[in-house]
C-alpha cells in the first residue's frame, strides 16, 4: 500500500475528485492526506476526508495564504482539531521567498498554530522556504512531532529536524537530475523520511511539468529503491510505519 502524506486534493485542481480517488485506488495508493492552506481549502479538505475513506485531512494556514487571516480562522481550527479524519495541523510554516513578505505576521500565525497543536497534542506539517534559521529556532520552543514538508535542505539541517523528532517529507524533487536530496537521504536513511507528492505540484521525472497526482508516489518509491539499492517493499514498510508513527490517527 502506498501513502501520499501530502497532497492538495481540492476542486480547484481536480474537476473530478471521484475519478482521482478511483485512479489512486487502482494504483494501490490507498491513503492520502490532503492539506489545507487557508480557511476555505482547510474546510474543503475536511469535507473530502469525511466523504472518502481513503482521504485524511491536515488543516491549517500556509504562510503565503494569510493575507485575509483573522482569528476566526483559528477558532475554526480549534473547533475541528479533534475531528476523526483530522490527522495533523498543516500546511503551516514560514515562507520568506517573496520580497514583500510580512515575516512578523507569518511568525505570529505560525506560533498560534503551534501552540494549538501542542495543547491538543497534534502533529504538524511544516512548510519552510528561505526561512530555515527561523523555522528551526521556533520549532525548538515547542514539544511537537511532525513532518517537514518538501524537505530540500542540507544534511546538517536534516539532522537538526530529526533530532527534534520530525520526519522529512520526500516528494518528486528527489527524482530531478540535479537534486542533492537523494544524497541526504542516503546519509540519514529511510527511517527518517515519509513519501509525499505535493500534488498537483512537483511532478516527478519523467512527467515533470505535468499536473501531479497522488499515485505518483510509486515513481518516488521506485526511484529511491533503485538509488538506495533497497527493495520497494522495504521502503514502503518503513516509510508507511514512519507515517503512522507521526500521524497516529491514520487507520492502516
Amino acid at each position: 500500500m502506498y501513502i501520499d502524506t501530502h497532497c492538495h486534493i481540492y476542486q480547484e485542481y481536480y474537476d473530478d475528485i471521484d475519478k482521482e480517488i478511483n485512479d489512486c485506488n487502482k494504483e494501490n495508493c490507498n491513503v492520502l492526506i490532503t492539506n489545507g492552506c487557508d480557511l476555505k481549502s482547510s474546510k474543503e479538505s475536511l469535507e473530502i476526508a469525511k466523504k472518502y475513506k481513503e482521504v485524511y485531512a491536515a488543516i491549517g494556514f500556509h504562510p503565503t495564504e494569510i493575507k485575509d487571516y483573522d482569528d476566526s480562522w483559528l477558532y475554526w481550527l480549534k473547533e475541528h482539531i479533534n475531528d476523526d479524519k483530522v490527522v495533523a495541523i498543516g500546511e503551516i510554516g514560514l515562507d520568506y521567498h517573496y520580497d514583500d513578505t510580512d515575516k512578523e505576521k507569518e511568525i505570529i500565525i505560525l506560533k498560534k498554530q503551534l501552540e494549538l497543536a501542542e495543547k491538543y497534542q497534534m502533529p504538524v506539517i511544516v512548510h519552510s522556504r528561505d526561512a530555515t534559521e527561523d523555522t528551526l529556532k521556533i520549532l525548538k520552543d515547542y514539544n511537537l512531532k511532525g513532518i517537514i514538508h518538501g524537505f530540500s535542505g542540507s544534511l546538517e539541517v536534516a539532522k537538526e529536524y530529526i533530532k527534534m523528532g520530525y520526519k522529512l517529507g520526500v516528494n518528486g524533487v528527489v527524482t530531478f537530475k540535479n537534486a542533492h536530496l537523494k544524497e541526504v537521504i542516503k546519509e540519514i536513511g529511510i527511517k527518517n523520511i515519509v513519501i509525499e507528492t505535493d500534488s498537483p505540484y512537483l511532478t516527478p521525472d519523467p512527467f515533470r511539468g505535468q499536473k501531479n497526482h497522488p499515485y505518483n508516489v510509486k515513481i518516488i518509491v521506485d526511484f529511491l529503491a533503485d538509488y538506495l539499492n533497497i527493495s520497494k517493499e522495504e521502503i514502503l514498510r518503513i516509510t508507511n510505519n514512519n507515517a503512522k508513527e507521526i500521524l497516529q490517527k491514520l487507520k492502516l
